[in-house]
């Protein structure tokens, strides 16, 4: 079989193992809603300064929690997930057979984003429903969806990187919201950022690529100007992300 049958192949497998295990799907998919249904409920009854205009609070959740689903489903399910394979050695056996490992980790980027993008749709028809925010159309759907395909490759990439960092399975949770929780409030994601926040937290924030990632992602809802710079910034923190996993990937567990 070909490179493509094969990843293709993996593919489905991937596919059927994430919807065989109902508990981790059910929360994939329960978060962003929990979360966004929290954060309005106690936050999302006023309005914030944002680029120089207000905009409602709520509408600002249902962008939040679309990037937040995001990174869920790339950065945290892949680096986990992954992370209990290795230890079950079934990545051990995976790179004994004749998978290339390029169509390992295709397939599970591939998966990672069509979960995603499902997540998002979800997330946007709730909050359309429900809290009345507006949908990105026209060029505005576009650049989101531009800043979605690279904010879920490169967050994958990323999520394949911190596993080696991550020593054992029980140690994979602690260190990968370890490594994510204070970014999703430093960039805006739990708490808005609004034009009054401290400097200092503005300026940690833009070091990181979930900053920008919402920035894009906001920019699709509250109709801010949307920036090219924030996608390159984010495939750069991918490509990084990429080339530490390409050498530092393991697929056996430490002895």
């Amino acid at each position: 079989m070909s490179t493509a049958a094969l990843t293709v192949s993996q593919i489905r497998y991937v596919n059927k193992a994430f919807w065989r295990n109902p508990s981790s799907a059910f929360f994939t998919f329960a978060f962003p809603l929990m979360f966004l249904v929290i954060f309005t409920s106690l936050l999302g009854h006023g309005q914030v300064p944002l680029a120089g205009r207000v905009v409602h609070q709520s509408t600002y959740y249902v962008a939040a929690m679309a990037a937040f689903a995001v990174i869920t489903a790339c950065y945290n399910n892949i680096a986990i997930s992954v992370t209990f394979q290795r230890d079950a050695g079934i990545l051990k056996r995976t790179n004994g057979t004749p998978l290339p490992a390029i169509a390992y980790f295709t397939a599970r980027v591939v998966h990672a984003l069509l979960v995603a993008v499902l997540l998002v749709t979800i997330t946007v028809t709730f909050g359309a429903l429900v809290y009345h925010a507006d949908v990105p159309t026209g060029a505005t759907l576009l650049r989101f969806i531009a800043m979605l395909l690279v904010g879920a490759a490169s967050f994958s990439a990323l999520g394949f990187a911190i596993t080696a960092a991550i020593p054992n399975a029980e140690a994979s949770a602690a260190i990968v919201n370890a490594s994510i929780l204070p970014l999703l409030f430093l960039s805006g994601i739990c708490i808005p950022l609004g034009d009054n926040s401290p400097s200092w937290i503005l300026w940690i924030a833009r070091i990181f690529p979930v900053r920008h990632f919402a920035n894009g992602m906001l920019s699709g809802f509250l109709s801010t100007s949307f920036n090219w710079t924030d996608v390159l910034i984010v495939a750069a923190w991918g490509l990084g992300g990429l080339a530490m996993a390409t050498r530092y990937f393991r697929w056996e567990p430490r002895t």
